[in-house]
C-alpha cells in the first residue's frame, strides 16, 4: 500500500472504530477513506465543491463549505477532511460547532491551524478542533 493510501486507511479505521455518522468534507477524487468506513458497514457521505462520481456505496454530496446547506449534515457525529486548504478550517469548525460533532483535520506535511486543536495519533496525526456535545472548540 502506498503512503497516501496508507493515510486514508488510518483515517478511515480510526473513524470507523470511533463514530457512526461521518460526513468527509472535500473529499476531491481520493474515496479511499469513505470507502474502508464504507466496508466496515458504517455509511458515509462525502462533499466537495465539484461534482464527483463515488464509488459504489458511498453517498456524495455536492455542496460548499464557505456556504455549506446544513441538512445535508443532520445527525453527523464526525466532520473529517483530508488534506483540506488552510482557509476550510474555520468554516468546517463552524458548522462542526452548528452541529455539536467533531471534527478532525488531517493537515498536508506540518500544517495546522491555529493552535493544531487536539492531536490524535491514529498511525498518522489528526487535528480535533471541535469536540462534539460539549461545545468546546480548539485552533
Amino acid at each position: 500500500m502506498d503512503g497516501y493510501k496508507r493515510i486514508e486507511h488510518c483515517i478511515g479505521r480510526y473513524i470507523a472504530e470511533h463514530y457512526r455518522s461521518p460526513v468527509e468534507i472535500g473529499v476531491g477524487h481520493n474515496f479511499t477513506a469513505a470507502e474502508y468506513i464504507v466496508s466496515t458497514g458504517i455509511t458515509c457521505r462525502c462533499t466537495d465543491i465539484k461534482p464527483q462520481v463515488p464509488p459504489a456505496g458511498v453517498c456524495y454530496i455536492r455542496d460548499d463549505i464557505f456556504s455549506p446547506d446544513t441538512r445535508e449534515y443532520r445527525g453527523a457525529d464526525v466532520l473529517y477532511s483530508v488534506r483540506p486548504a488552510e482557509e476550510m478550517v474555520p468554516p468546517m469548525k463552524e458548522l462542526a460547532r452548528g452541529l455539536r460533532c467533531d471534527l478532525l483535520v488531517y493537515h498536508l506535511g506540518f500544517e495546522c491551524y491555529g493552535d493544531g486543536g487536539d492531536r490524535i495519533d491514529c498511525g498518522v496525526l489528526l487535528h480535533r478542533y471541535h469536540k462534539r456535545g460539549n461545545g468546546s472548540e480548539k485552533g
